[in-house]
């Protein structure tokens, strides 16, 4: 770190609290942090601590973290992580996150780790400061290490608590320069006073009164409003689309056409007009229509050319099928969904004097900065994103797309561009969480015992994020660009499709679709294929256990020997006073009757255990959930709210999944290009939700963002047989749905 003087170090590590000019109002921390007036001067590098954490003149402890707040409150729990364990207050921390220039490349902010690996990695940086302060106070205060107590920001002599020493003195404003020491001291949990508390979310108060600035709030100095006209069909045909033709005779003075291959904006100075200068234009495309009908999508997609990965094969299922005294097979289907966010995606770009910054709503900062480079034909150095919150995500939505978008009309323009998506725009264009069939055969003996299970499923890959195997293909502009991308990765559809149940004899199929060939362009949406595998697993396990006439919850605990699975599902059923349901045959006709559901899953099979109880009211208005029993794991929790805002999240959102999303489309695509096509839960239909949390201090954490999705599509699912003898395979289960099952 030659040359890495103190003065340079503190104008670096101060540039996130640095306005370097105003804005139309005051924007968050993050956004602030890129309008430094000078670049800072801090090392990234994810070994050296001084990537992780700055300990200013005053004693506040600046953490940098490639993590970011997508909502889920984890700018709260990693600074009460960094806290615990470098010992200081919780309020003399603060957060900068995603920003290419100042913090570590930590990954996309997705698959529900910031706090299982994220937060470890910022736990263990913590600690290495802790003992390089303990060494040096020990110097300071000519006393052994082992004889200093380090809290409040202060280390002090133990029995002796005014020969003391501040973080501050010891180190305010200079850098640690040194590595991260993977075998530095944890904190045993026993000594917690923050981890584990509900430290309220430092987010929600300017939120709540609407001082906070999101990504759509950004406005820059002399900045200008960007539409892009695309394709009129939409899907993965219409990324083939060419422009035959191009009239911008109508086009007012003082709007510019920006146009790269079949990537075509307009430029104006206000929003308003952008969008006027886009409807003005006279483009002819040249296309062809190639989406299936939507009444045969999942034979369509089964009969898709795929790779198929064998990814459970235990025992000797033919013979068991051959002895079964019962098989039962059924098929499950899911839809197209959105992410739906409320405010459609957002990117603000300054491309100026050879350099170009970003504001973005991105989950993966890093990552995004690698294709805008590819896009702008410009070295990744030159370029800094950073990450200023939007309004929700739940996967990947527009985020990266309208990014490239803004790129691309502000190089072409040499002045800051905004891009706002129409929610058209929205519906229409950004990745879908991919439809998907699942096929299951079940076998039964005498005893009713499970001795055969097999899973298949038609899946393409649930990750089209910004990556190395894509380049600026991965963004919706370098497809019109170049043309659609093979993504190689297959991510997600194999989620969850393995059951934790002590099957003898299992197997698990999956069938991976070309990206290509698929209808609409998939990608990551809250808890990816989980979902729709859960929804196939846990359906059928009931199937098999009305079937046997067996308890579905007793028979679940006979396959499972974890017992932190064992715990979840007792938690769960004692909690909401599961019974065993009754026998027979259910026949509804008419009225109001009323069913309760269980399902149960370990997120991707090595998280967070999740188990289910879903009470319903079925009538020929349709299915309404009317309470939800959560039990809940995820190790050590770091903050107890936060888990419990989680779970609801995931509750509400795949309730909403269950009974009412799907995304429609025709021959020339997608249909439900507003709110009215795609309707989402109310707030009246929001259900009671009881969560029992079951924390471990000795065990690690794990993430809360995604677990509690995945059980409660078949909960929802196996509530509506208990209660009318009808069983929904394919979802959402709607009213006209129902009522089709019933009059069938």
């Amino acid at each position: 770190m030659s040359g890495f003087s103190r003065r340079r170090f503190l104008q670096g590590c101060s540039a996130a609290l640095v306005v370097g000019f105003s804005l139309i109002r005051p924007v968050s921390t993050l956004a602030a942090q890129a309008l430094a007036a000078d670049a800072p001067d801090k090392p990234i590098d994810g070994e050296q601590l001084d990537a992780w954490l700055v300990v200013r003149d005053d004693g506040h402890v600046v953490v940098y973290s490639g993590k970011v707040e997508l909502g889920t409150g984890i700018e709260t729990a990693l600074r009460q992580i960094v806290a615990e364990e470098l010992g200081v207050a919780f309020a003399a921390t603060s957060l900068v996150q995603g920003d290419t220039q100042l913090t570590p490349n930590q990954g996309v902010t997705a698959g529900s780790k910031t706090i299982q690996v994220g937060g470890r990695q910022l736990r263990r940086a913590a600690a290495t400061a802790r003992e390089a302060l303990r060494q040096r106070a020990a110097e300071a205060l000519g006393v052994p290490g082992d004889a200093l107590q380090l809290q409040d920001g202060r280390a002090s002599v133990r029995e002796r608590t005014e020969q003391a020493v501040s973080y501050a003195e010891l180190i305010g404003g200079r850098p640690f320069a040194q590595p991260v020491d993977r075998s530095a001291p944890l904190l045993a949990p026993a000594s917690y006073r923050l981890v584990g508390t509900s430290v309220p979310r430092v987010d929600i108060p300017p939120k709540l009164f609407g001082e906070f600035s999101f990504v759509q709030d950004i406005r820059l100095p002399g900045m200008l409003h960007g539409r892009v006209i695309r394709p009129p069909i939409t899907g993965v045909s219409a990324l083939e689309a060419k422009i035959e033709s191009l009239d911008d005779s109508a086009l007012p003075d003082g709007v510019q056409v920006v146009r790269r291959g079949a990537f075509l904006g307009v430029v104006a100075q206000s929003e308003w007009a952008a969008i006027q200068a886009a409807r003005s234009l006279k483009v002819q495309w040249s296309h062809d229509v190639a989406l299936p009908e939507m009444e045969r999508l999942y034979d369509y997609l089964e009969a898709l050319p795929a790779s198929t990965s064998r990814i459970v094969d235990r025992g000797e299922l033919h013979p068991q099928f051959e002895a079964a005294a019962r098989v039962l097979e059924a098929r499950y289907e899911w839809p197209y969904q959105n992410h739906d966010s409320i405010g459609p995606s957002c990117a603000v770009a300054d491309v100026r004097d050879g350099d170009i910054t970003v504001w973005s709503g991105t989950q993966g900062p890093h990552q995004l900065r690698e294709v805008l480079a590819a896009l702008a034909e410009r070295p990744k150095e030159s370029i800094r994103v950073i990450y200023a919150e939007a309004s929700g995500c739940y996967g990947h939505n527009g985020a990266d797309d309208v990014a490239g978008d803004a790129l691309l009309l502000s190089q072409a323009v040499g002045r800051p561009v905004r891009v706002q998506w129409s929610r058209e725009d929205e519906h229409g264009w950004n990745p879908k969480g991919p439809a998907m069939r699942m096929r299951m055969r079940g076998a039964l003996n005498d005893a009713g015992e499970v001795r055969g299970w097999h899973f298949r499923n038609w899946t393409p890959t649930h990750s089209t994020r910004p990556g190395p195997d894509a380049g600026d293909r991965a963004l919706l502009a370098g497809m019109l660009i170049h043309g659609m991308p093979e993504f190689s990765r297959h991510v997600g559809g194999d989620r969850n499709a393995p059951v934790d149940y002590r099957f003898e004899h299992c197997r698990v199929e999956v069938n991976w679709l070309k990206v290509a060939d698929t209808p609409l362009r998939p990608s990551a949406l809250r808890g990816l294929g989980a979902v729709q595998n859960c929804f196939a697993n846990e359906s059928f396990f009931d199937e098999l256990a009305h079937a046997a006439g067996r308890d579905p919850l007793q028979m679940r605990l006979q396959y499972l020997d974890d017992p932190r699975a064992r715990a979840v599902l007792e938690a769960a059923a004692e909690r909401a006073g599961w019974q065993t349901p009754r026998r027979g045959e259910r026949r509804w006709r008419e009225g109001t009757v009323s069913g309760r559901g269980l399902a149960y899953a370990r997120y991707e099979n090595e998280n967070a255990y999740v188990a289910v109880v879903a009470d319903v009211e079925v009538s020929e208005r349709g299915v309404r959930v009317t309470r939800v029993t959560v039990g809940h794991d995820c190790g050590l929790i770091i903050n107890p709210d936060g888990v419990r805002n989680q779970v609801e999240g995931n509750v509400v959102q795949a309730i909403s999944r269950t009974l009412k999303e799907q995304v429609i489309f025709g021959r020339e695509g997608v249909t439900s290009l507003e709110w009215g096509a795609y309707p989402l839960i109310t707030f009246a239909e929001v259900p009671e939700v009881d969560i029992v949390l079951i924390d471990r201090p000795g065990e690690p954490s794990v993430g809360a963002g995604e677990a509690a999705s995945a059980p409660i599509p078949a909960a929802i699912g196996n509530a509506i047989f208990d209660a009318t003898g009808l069983r929904l395979r394919q979802a959402p289960f709607t009213r006209q749905r129902l009522l089709a099952a019933r009059d069938a």
